[in-house]
């Protein structure tokens, strides 16, 4: 089973903003699990593996 990271791990290791990661993942340039809600923000996980992938170069994002 992959690893599971937050919003905030992910911007920290691309070293980007929250915002651009919930970005990304709105516009399904970054793939990640939707988790159900009680607050008025939406909750993402991204898998591990797909961060490598974007760190390999193997993403949409990296072709963007």
């Amino acid at each position: 089973m992959s690893e599971l990271l937050t919003v905030s791990e992910v911007a920290n290791i691309l070293r980007v903003d929250d915002t651009t990661v919930r970005r990304w993942v709105k516009q399904g340039a970054l793939e990640a699990i939707i988790l159900p809600h009680v607050n008025e923000r939406q909750a993402y996980r991204i898998k591990r593996e797909t961060l490598n992938k974007l760190l390999t170069g193997e993403s949409e994002l990296t072709h963007a």
